[in-house]
């Protein structure tokens, strides 16, 4: 798992890589092509996104918006 230990090296955070391969690995099964050469003609969809993604091809943007806070609720008046 040679990629996968790159991938890692790009994105340390696993959750957000297995979001970015999960998501790259949907479009490749929607036929969009790899941005980058695949090692043979098997290579799966995951490989393909870990090597994109290895090389530099793939990023993620974190986008990092306020929870707006629920309005308290005031207590009910009998």
């Amino acid at each position: 798992m040679k990629y996968l230990d790159l991938a890692k090296g790009k994105v340390p955070n696993i959750p957000l890589l297995i979001n970015m391969v999960s998501r790259r690995v949907r479009l490749l099964n929607r036929g969009e092509r790899p941005l980058v050469k695949p090692d043979n003609a098997q290579m799966s969809p995951m490989n393909i996104a870990l090597k994109e993604i290895a090389e530099g091809k793939l990023s993620a943007e974190i986008s990092f918006t306020p929870v707006r806070k629920a309005p308290e609720s005031s207590p009910l008046s009998l």
